[in-house]
C-alpha cells in the first residue's frame, strides 16, 4: 500500500476524534524523524497495526508525532529580488534549513512576483525531499508578468500541500481567512480539483471561526489558523482572548475530523504558548520572524530553536 493509503484507512479505523486517529493525521503531514521515518519512506513492512505501532504508545502519548515546522523561504525571495540577480539562493537557504531539521518548505507565490516566483517554486519542487506546502489565492488567474495561475501553478507542480489563502492582489501579507459560507460554492469545485491531483488541502480561517463540519464536506483535511492577531496581542502582554480564540477553532476542526495548522507571525517567543493551548497543532509555518533571527543567529541555527520548540510539543 502507499504511504497516503495507508495512513488514510488507518486513521479510519482508529476512529475520528481518537488519540490514534490525531497521530496518524500528524504523521500524514510531516517527516517522522526519529529513526528517520518520513511519509516519503516508510521503513519496511506494511499494514494498519504496524503504522499504529510506530505512532501510538501503550501510555497513551503520541510517540515520535510532534508538531511540524515548515520554513517559509518568503523574504529569502524579498532579498534577492530587491537587488536582482541570485542572492541570497533560494535552494541553498531550502538545503540549509531542511538540513538542521524542518519538516518541510512552505511558499506563497504571488501573482505580482514580488518575492517567490514560478521558477522558483519548480526548482524547489525538484530538489525537496521534504513536504512541499504551497500556500495562495485559489482564484488568482494568470497575468503578463508570467504568473500562470495559481491552481495551474500547483497543478503543474503537484506539491504534498495546498494551502488555501483568501488574499487580494494589493496585500501586503495575508489578514484573515476564508468567510466559508460566503465561499462555499467557489471552493467546492477548487479543493475537488486539488484533490484529484493528491494534494492535501488546507484552509486558511479565523481563530475563533467554527467552519469544521462544513469544510469537511467540502473535501479539506485540514485548517490553518490565521495567528496574526493572537501574535499581536501576545506583545501586548494580553492575548488570553485570542489564545482561547485560537484553541476553540482547533478543537471545532478536530471534531470534525481534520487536522489543525497555524501561522502568521509566530517567533520564538509565542509559539510554545499557542502549542500548548491550541494543541495538537500538527503544523506551524513560520517564515518572517525566522529570517529576522537568522540575520542575527544563523538560519540553521535558527531553524534548531524553532524546531526544539515543537519538539516539546
Amino acid at each position: 500500500l502507499g504511504v497516503a493509503h495507508l495512513t488514510r484507512k488507518s486513521a479510519h479505523r482508529a476512529g475520528k476524534g481518537s488519540q490514534a486517529h490525531e497521530a496518524i493525521q500528524q504523521f500524514a503531514g510531516c517527516g517522522y524523524r526519529h529513526g528517520g521515518i518520513s511519509p516519503q519512506r516508510l521503513p519496511g513492512g506494511s499494514g494498519v497495526s504496524a503504522l499504529l505501532t510506530l505512532l501510538v504508545a501503550a501510555t497513551g502519548r503520541h510517540t515520535g508525532v510532534m508538531t511540524c515546522l515548515s520554513v517559509n523561504l518568503n523574504k529569502i525571495a524579498v532579498l534577492r529580488n530587491s537587488r536582482g540577480g541570485s542572492l541570497p539562493d533560494m535552494i541553498a537557504a531550502a538545503r540549509v534549513a531542511i538540513a538542521a531539521g524542518a519538516d518541510g518548505i512552505t511558499v506563497h507565490p504571488r501573482p505580482d512576483l514580488r518575492h517567490v516566483r514560478p521558477d522558483d517554486v519548480f526548482a524547489l519542487a525538484d530538489m525537496l525531499t521534504v513536504e512541499f506546502n504551497i500556500e495562495g489565492n485559489p482564484f488568482a488567474g494568470s497575468n503578463a508578468l508570467g504568473y500562470p495561475g495559481f491552481i495551474e501553478l500547483v497543478e503543474a507542480v503537484r506539491p504534498a500541500q495546498v494551502t488555501l489563502v483568501p488574499d487580494g492582489d494589493a496585500q501586503i501579507t495575508s489578514d484573515h481567512g476564508f468567510d466559508v459560507g460566503r465561499d462555499r460554492e467557489r471552493l467546492a469545485p477548487v479543493i475537488a480539483r486539488l484533490k484529484r491531483m493528491g494534494a492535501r488541502v488546507s484552509l486558511f480561517v479565523d481563530a475563533g471561526s467554527t467552519w469544521g463540519v462544513d469544510l469537511r464536506e467540502l473535501g479539506a483535511d485540514r485548517i490553518e489558523i490565521y495567528t496574526g492577531p493572537y501574535a499581536n496581542a501576545f506583545a501586548t502582554g494580553n492575548s488570553a482572548a485570542e489564545l482561547g480564540a485560537c484553541a476553540r477553532t482547533s478543537a471545532d476542526a478536530r471534531a470534525a475530523g481534520l487536522a489543525v495548522n497555524a501561522g502568521h507571525d509566530l517567533d520564538q517567543l509565542n509559539l510554545a504558548p499557542l502549542l500548548s493551548a491550541a494543541g495538537p497543532i500538527a503544523e506551524v509555518s513560520i517564515g518572517h520572524a525566522l529570517v529576522n533571527d537568522a540575520l542575527y543567529d544563523g538560519l540553521a541555527e535558527t531553524v534548531r530553536r524553532y524546531r526544539a520548540i515543537c519538539a516539546a510539543h
